[in-house]
């Protein structure tokens, strides 16, 4: 049968899941290194695994990985996933911690929650994470995470596993997935469960496979002995032939010969096989390597790299990275995938045994101090590359990682940060008795570079830890961001709510520059919401309270949020005065992203303004920076309003291929308002193009998105072309206006929409085409009081394009609807007339060539007389005024230039989105 046709949401929802299931193979460990003795094992799976596809019924593989710790049943997982790749369209491995001795259990919400966002969930739900009972959320969130994966045959990895029940929340019952479950003991699953479940032991290796893989791990000998099968094979009982222990061992083989080395194991009397081993090479070790080990501990469970040992070890990142090498080397740390490393949970156990035996609670708790810091200044420094010296990070660290962070470039810094998120918010939680300000620019160059990259589920992470530890500016700053990200869904009642209570408490604490970044989103919220008054009154408040010398970078991001709604509300050079000085901030501030985000609101006011060839150099200049700072949101809307530029110039097919790359960028970022605004300026193209019935669709799939968050602003916007085009598609069917009941009725709400948020000029071209309506069904008397109050709301904010094309409409509408009578009536249009022409011809703002010709030929159709009876013409004549009509606002004198011709430079598109980042920071 035919595919069921998507929504929108359920659009951006499956292009989202696409990139993300593309990526999610690269987040497992890499498959790297000897792999020795488990080939059968791994045989096995990949047999099982085709056997379940072979049957009618769709049901997940599960098979269960039992054995003792050290026995390698994760690696054989993780080579199992990587090795059956074709098969699955993604991956994702949780740790469960079912036998961790540091830390409690992974509870089945925080697992579910992980597999979601790995599997490419829809974002809210990673962000907003229910308060309600926890088995309620458990609930919700296992019903969509089955109904997610229904279909969706993906790889799992349930690794370290010791609750059967909460293993059968996690298995996918209605797809052809794959789920390795890694356990110490075995499982009960229950019977009942709808799946093809297989036991495998993972034990110790047999004889030949623990000798290949202590002679994988071997270092050269520096001369070829011979062989010593008999001291091999007590190497291998003395590691109890588990494959940690002989990663360990096996590694000083070269240096040790195998009966040194059986001599050596043995020294260490009765301890188990992988803690002799251990104790044999920690030994070997050098006393700074020792160190890092120790201290390793204190980084929990998260791979990292040479920034957290160089913190740890109080060293350089080079230096660092050899101790790494040595330990990797000796088996020590585990390879994860890149330069990062993990300890074995075993390895771990015994790190953080020596660390307590060996250091006191002093230096302890300074490396665990120097740590958080450390990336605290190499984060806040990625950020502040990308945003410059705003108040949350100017000049805060003057010596260390910022003041000289070694990244060569904006998107080496950005990469670093991609590596190293999951290890910060690990360190985080283990972050007690740190320095709280180190701790809180840690939080807030995280939140920022989730809000960067749209990662709302670290985000979501960040909130509950920062509500268990309960420290104001803390959850201040946390929550500031979350209402931030709420507005990146869409979801803007929601961000209303909770950045009015952020400003709340900035206000209550006495933080200015706090309440003023709150304010300027807050700000930025009712703007998306479509009010204007409000928006414009809070952003102006913002700007009050960041009137000091040292918040100018900040003043700069409030300066062109304010820029947008004065040029939503007609105010284009109060708004082109702002984003001037906007743009002059962010320079000396060195905010490339704010750079990016005033050129883009430069453009979309060239736009308006129908200076096509400067609106577009703005729009590359965004493009170009957004690039630079990998703000995939901002690079998508600045695909949109370029591919509207073609639309303004004329060049409609240009405009819908343009628009529809720009489409796919939204939904693939996931940003609803995005999505809808490209939705309906592609309406706009496809009507310009010829395709009435397509642009219809799109315009009422952008009026359904727009309603959806209550966007005032963006309904209105959308009933009013869809009003239009939907008028014009019955008239062309009947000849007639006399079939626009509807269209009637759309044009009046989008008048009354633009009337509560003040948009003077949407509610003015509302009662342009209400009156083409009304004359278009005998009503001319309603159509001219409609025209008269158009004319009026245009010169209420100086649109000279818009008032004069109510005053020809008035002309046409005189001789049916004067007082006097159509004599009357004609000679009072004549007058005008020949005023309004001269004036058009005169004029030295943006024209309308199509105007003027209109208003010549209905000169001659005056001068021949009007007969009343044949009613009101100017619709069938074409002198009407077209969707070109209405883009350009004509508020500003025009450089001397080529007048407007349709199709040329100033050629209009549509009324405008209000084209805000909607992530911009305070």
């Amino acid at each position: 049968g035919q595919a069921p046709r998507l929504r929108g949401a359920d659009r951006s929802q499956a292009a989202r899941r696409r990139s993300v299931l593309e990526q999610s193979f690269g987040h497992l460990p890499e498959a790297d290194g000897p792999f020795a003795g488990r080939r059968a094992q791994l045989t096995q799976i990949a047999q099982w695994v085709r056997q379940a596809r072979a049957s009618t019924e769709t049901r997940p593989t599960v098979v269960l990985l039992e054995g003792p710790p050290g026995a390698g049943r994760t690696m054989l997982a993780v080579r199992a996933a990587h090795h059956l790749r074709d098969q699955f369209r993604g991956a994702c491995l949780v740790d469960l911690r079912g036998d961790s001795p540091d830390q409690p259990p992974l509870a089945t919400r925080d697992a579910l929650l992980h597999l979601l966002n790995r599997l490419g969930a829809p974002r809210e739900q990673l962000l907003f994470r229910e308060r309600s009972a926890q088995g309620q959320h458990v609930g919700r969130l296992a019903e969509l995470y089955h109904q997610h994966l229904t279909g969706l045959p993906v790889a799992i990895v349930l690794d370290d596993a010791s609750d059967a029940e909460q293993v059968r929340t996690l298995i996918p019952e209605r797809s052809d997935s794959l789920v390795l479950v890694t356990s110490r003991d075995p499982l009960a699953l229950p019977p009942d469960l709808a799946a093809w479940v297989h036991r495998l032991e993972v034990g110790p290796l047999d004889q030949p496979g623990a000798e290949e893989l202590l002679r994988a791990f071997a270092e050269e000998p520096a001369g070829a002995g011979p062989y010593d099968g008999q001291s091999v094979e007590r190497i291998a009982e003395l590691c109890g032939r588990l494959p940690l222990a002989l990663r360990v061992a096996g590694s000083s083989l070269g240096a040790r010969t195998p009966d040194a080395l059986v001599t050596a194991l043995g020294a260490y009397g009765p301890v188990g096989p992988v803690e002799r081993a251990l104790w044999l090479r920690y030994t070997d070790q050098t006393e700074d390597a020792r160190r890092l080990l120790r201290r390793l501990a204190l980084a929990g469970r998260a791979s990292l790299g040479a920034a957290a040992a160089a913190a740890l070890l109080e060293t350089d990142a080079r230096e660092a990275a050899r101790h790494l090498d040595a330990l990797a080397r000796a088996g020590l740390i585990q390879h994860v995938r890149g330069s990062r490393y993990r300890l074995h949970d075993l390895v771990r156990g015994f790190a953080h045994g020596r660390l307590m035996d060996e250091e006191e609670p002093v230096r302890r708790t300074a490396a665990q101090e120097r740590l958080i810091r450390s990336y605290a200044e190499l984060a806040d420094s990625v950020i502040r590359m990308v945003d410059g010296k705003t108040s949350t990070r100017a000049d805060v660290f003057t010596r260390g990682a910022a003041g000289g962070h070694g990244f060569t470039s904006l998107d080496a810094a950005l990469r670093w940060l991609d590596d190293e998120s999951s290890f910060i918010t690990a360190a985080l939680r283990h972050a007690e008795g740190v320095d709280q300000s180190a701790v809180l620019h840690l939080l807030g160059a995280l939140c920022d570079y989730c809000l960067l990259r749209g990662d709302l589920y670290r985000l979501g992470e960040i909130s509950e830890l920062t509500q268990a530890v309960d420290q104001g500016l803390l959850m201040r700053s946390v929550q500031w961001r979350t209402g931030i990200a709420a507005r990146q869904l869409g979801e803007l009642d929601q961000a209303r709510t909770t950045l009015s209570s952020v400003v709340d408490l900035y206000f209550e604490a006495r933080h200015e520059a706090g309440a003023a970044r709150a304010l300027c989103s807050l700000g930025i919220t009712l703007h998306h919401q479509g009010n204007l008054t409000e928006a414009a009154a809070k952003l102006t408040e913002a700007m009050e309270l960041q009137a000091a010398g040292e918040l100018r970078a900040d003043r700069a991001w409030t300066m062109h949020a304010l820029a947008a709604v004065e040029r939503d509300r007609g105010r284009l050079a109060s708004a082109l005065e702002l984003l001037d000085t906007a743009l002059e901030l962010h320079r000396e501030s060195e905010s490339v992203h704010g750079q990016a985000w005033a050129h883009f609101q430069l453009g979309q006011a060239c736009l308006r303004m129908g200076e096509v060839p400067r609106a577009e150099r703005e729009l590359r200049e965004a493009l170009e920076a957004y690039g630079r700072t990998q703000d995939q949101r901002g690079d998508a809307w600045a695909l949109t309003q370029l591919a509207r530029a073609r639309l303004v110039a004329g060049e409609a097919s240009a405009a819908v291929d343009g628009l529809r790359q720009a489409l796919s960028r939204h939904r693939e970022n996931e940003d609803a308002r995005g999505e809808a605004w490209t939705l309906y300026h592609l309406g706009q193209a496809l009507e310009e193009r010829g395709d009435h019935d397509s642009a219809l669709r799109d315009l009422e799939r952008a009026r359904t998105m727009f309603s959806r968050m209550r966007d005032v602003y963006g309904l209105a916007c959308a009933r009013h072309h869809a009003a239009r085009v939907t008028r014009d598609l019955r008239a062309a069917r009947t000849g007639s206006l006399r079939n626009s009941g509807f269209a009637r009725q759309l044009l009046q709400d989008a008048r009354q929409d633009f009337r509560r948020v003040g948009v003077a000029h949407g509610e003015a071209w509302s009662c342009v085409e209400l009156a083409v309506i009304d004359a278009g069904n005998g009503r001319a008397s309603q159509a001219l009081d409609l025209v008269a109050e158009a004319a009026e709301l245009f010169a209420g904010y100086g649109d000279r394009r818009g008032e004069s094309w109510a005053r020809f409409l008035r002309c046409t509408l005189l001789p049916f609807a004067s007082a006097g009578g159509s004599v009357v009536g004609t000679a009072v249009a004549q007058e005008e007339l020949a005023e309004l022409l001269g004036e058009l011809r005169a004029a030295d703002w943006a024209g309308d060539a199509r105007l003027e010709g209109c208003a010549e030929a209905f000169a001659l159709v005056l001068e021949r007389g009007v007969e009343p009876e044949t009613g009101w013409q100017a619709w069938q004549l074409g002198m009407v005024p077209s969707r070109h009509a209405r883009e350009v606002m004509a508020v500003l004198p025009t450089a001397p230039g080529p007048r407007d011709t349709p199709g040329g430079p100033d050629a209009p598109g549509g009324l405008n989105a209000p084209g805000d980042r909607g992530d911009q920071p305070g």
